[in-house]
């Protein structure tokens, strides 16, 4: 089975998202569930929710607003 983990799961509160794979909390427990076509879904949307991570992440750093990441 495919999966985009990369064995980096945080949670990035300001998004919802994991900082390492771009899933959410629910898709990441419910990934072994999921058909191969949705599996496939998810992930094709998964490189625009990183960058997204990525700059939340960097804006959160400069202006130290967010807080630390949440360990999942």
């Amino acid at each position: 089975m495919q999966t985009p983990c990369i064995h980096v799961c945080s949670l990035v509160s300001a998004t919802g998202f994991c900082a390492g794979c771009g899933r959410t909390l629910q898709e990441i427990g419910s990934w072994v569930s999921y058909s191969d076509t949705e599996r496939r879904r998810i992930m094709a949307l998964l490189p625009a929710r990183l960058a997204g991570v990525a700059a939340v992440s960097n804006h959160m750093n400069t202006t130290l607003a967010g807080g630390p990441e949440q360990p999942l």
